[in-house]
Parts: C-alpha cells; sequence; structure tokens
C-alpha cells in the first residue's frame, strides 16, 4: 500500500502534464451529446479532489472517515465550470492536486488500513480510497485527452 502512497505525486505530475496539452477550443467539446464538456469533467475532477482531501485527512488524524458522498452534476452545475476559462480551470486543478498529493505524502503508514465509508457505501481502507482516486483521474483525464482529436 505504501508503494501507492509513493507513485501518488509522481501519478499527479503525469496527468498534469496530459491536460496541458489539451487545447482550450478542445475542451469546450462534449465528452457525448448533452453530456459534460471537458471543462466540466475536470471541474468535477476539481470537485473529487475537494471531496478526497477532506477524507484523506479526517482518515489519517481521526483513523477513520464517515460522510456524504456528493452530487456531482448538482456540484458541476453550481460551479459553473461550462463558462470558465481552461486555463483557469487547470490551474485550480493543479493547485488542489498539488496540496492532496503533499497530504498523501505526510500520511502515516499506520493510517493506510483506516476505515472509510463514503455515503451509503461499504466501508474501505484509506489506501484504497487513494488507489481509487487514481483510477478515477485516469478515467477522465483519457476522456478529456480524447477531445483534442475529435474534428471540429
Amino acid at each position: 500500500m505504501q508503494n501507492a502512497v509513493a507513485e501518488f505525486a509522481i501519478q499527479i505530475a503525469a496527468f498534469e502534464s496530459r491536460l496541458a496539452r489539451v487545447e482550450a477550443h478542445a475542451a469546450e467539446r462534449e465528452i457525448r451529446p448533452g453530456g459534460w464538456c471537458g471543462k466540466e469533467v475536470l471541474g468535477h475532477l476539481i470537485d473529487s479532489a475537494l471531496n478526497n482531501h477532506q477524507r484523506f485527512v479526517r482518515a489519517a488524524l481521526d483513523g477513520e472517515y464517515a460522510g456524504p458522498a456528493y452530487d456531482q452534476p448538482a456540484w458541476v452545475a453550481l460551479h459553473g465550470y461550462r463558462e470558465l476559462p481552461w486555463d483557469e480551470l487547470l490551474n485550480q486543478w493543479r493547485k488542489q492536486n498539488g496540496l492532496l498529493a503533499r497530504v498523501v505524502r505526510r500520511i502515516p503508514e499506520s493510517r493506510l488500513d483506516a476505515p472509510c465509508r463514503v455515503g451509503g457505501g461499504e466501508p474501505v481502507t484509506l489506501a484504497f480510497l487513494i488507489g481509487d482516486y487514481l483510477r478515477h483521474l485516469a478515467h477522465h483525464v483519457e476522456q478529456i485527452e480524447t477531445l483534442d482529436v475529435i474534428p471540429r
């Protein structure tokens, strides 16, 4: 499990590099008709960083976490990510994930087994949440990258 923690900052840096190559005009495109555009997907990733920050810190400090899931469409709509400039969103994503990487690096190894319950889900370990966060990022970064290859 400690290996996943060591890889966290490396993975974040790799995702950042990939996102930085996406053109702003491509981020205006929807992933699928009627769905989120690339900017909204990146906004969702900002929301995910914010929600997981709370989970990671509380589990590391308290030895457990129990808290709500989050209403993804409502958060994205309330923030109005579609209207924000791509570079502003990318900068916010960088800041949130840089701080999150710092937190993950500082979690005591003994807390990686801390039980975490998100919403009504079954308990998982903090280590699982950290790995799941990276898998979630990978999925959405791939979605955003595909927008750069869709013809205008």
